[in-house]
């Protein structure tokens, strides 16, 4: 995949981002709300075997690129029947609450529709209202709340939102008047 608007990029992980990929993934604070205070523990050639076993039949590690430097990553799968699953992370600090989310977001769920995808689902933390905020305004609807669904690396519950998109309710936020040149 490749898309760009203005001064932003998603496009295929390759195996020259495994090194960045493996800062983000390891850092507890940046993966704490996906259950991983401690990080994911993986190495610089583990990615690199993630990143060359994605397939566009499977789905695809993304790569964020914002004024020309890595900001974060994302990555669909392919569940079949037209429906992908999709997760974000905006890594870099400084870009969050800046409304850049929303707009990478509009451009991944434009591209999955275009290509034939009629459902798109995620779930996030319910800790993370941030998040949910922001997949409510793209027009996600929330499906339910899975109250202590999984435990997280310290041993504590944590709890799950799930949601859905499908087309004629999305709420595209990347037009030219969202966003500087």
């Amino acid at each position: 995949m490749k898309v760009r608007y203005k001064n932003l990029w998603i496009r295929d992980a390759e195996i020259a981002d495994a090194a960045k990929l493996c800062q983000w993934w390891n850092d507890g604070e940046l993966m704490k709300y996906l259950g991983f205070p401690n990080g994911l523990g993986k190495s610089v050639e583990e990615i690199e075997d993630k990143i060359e076993n994605y397939t566009d039949e499977k789905g695809r590690l993304l790569l964020i690129e914002y004024q020309g430097q890595s900001i974060g990553e994302m990555f669909y799968d392919n569940l079949g029947n037209q429906v992908a699953e999709i997760h974000i992370k905006i890594c870099e600090a400084i870009y969050r609450n800046k409304g850049l989310g929303r707009i990478i977001l509009s451009l991944l769920i434009k591209e999955l529709f275009n290509q034939g995808y009629q459902k798109i689902i995620l779930d996030v933390n319910l800790q993370n209202t941030r998040a949910q905020h922001v997949y409510e305004l793209l027009g996600f609807k929330k499906l339910r709340i899975n109250d202590d669904s999984w435990v997280d690396q310290l041993g504590c519950s944590q709890s799950s939102v799930d949601y859905e998109l499908v087309e004629n309710d999305f709420r595209d936020y990347a037009t030219d008047t969202n966003i500087g040149g």
